[in-house]
């Protein structure tokens, strides 16, 4: 009997796997989720000593494909999404095609954006280009633009500062 923390290892890479790959239906998540589950159990046995800890590992097992569960339920998958036809599974349109009002108000929100933008001296919108849509570092955008790191971190805050004041203008 291989035993840790009072676990039978045997035991639960042989019944309580398989229960869970019954759940899961995925031999890399069910794996996961075991792991998960025994170093729960270490921790929280390390602060107390568990007295039925065959019964508790199945709880913190329910406990994780729970909380699985529920994050899952946050997401589509694409994969499903491109397997239902949107004519036959009408609900998958909402994922797949924006409506003509969410595309209008993305439309008035980057309208918006740009006016802002165009309000901005011209190295502050570079330096806020660089900085914030292409996704550079400062020091990065310090280095292309070849000026110091200081001027950089003024000018992004300058351009934080102007589009905030300028976005409750125009917004």
């Amino acid at each position: 009997m291989n035993n840790w923390y009072g676990i039978d290892l045997g035991w639960a890479y042989a019944e309580l796997f398989a229960s869970i790959r019954h759940k899961t239906h995925c031999v890399h998540r069910s794996y996961d989720v075991l792991h998960d589950s025994l170093i729960r159990f270490a921790a929280i046995n390390q602060s107390r000593n568990v007295e039925q800890p065959h019964a508790y590992l199945r709880r913190i097992v329910g406990n994780i494909l729970v909380d699985q569960y529920r994050e899952a339920r946050h997401w589509v998958s694409m994969d499903d999404a491109d397997n239902h036809n949107s004519s036959e599974n009408p609900e998958w349109e909402e994922y797949l095609v924006p409506s003509a009002e969410h595309l209008a108000e993305l439309n008035r929100r980057l309208t918006s954006l740009q006016r802002v933008l165009d309000c901005l001296p011209p190295r502050c919108r570079e330096v806020f280009w660089f900085f914030r849509v292409e996704g550079y570092s400062q020091p990065e955008t310090a280095r292309r633009l070849g000026v110091s790191l200081k001027a950089i971190e003024y000018q992004v805050a300058r351009a934080l500062v102007d589009m905030q004041a300028a976005s409750e203008l125009l917004m």
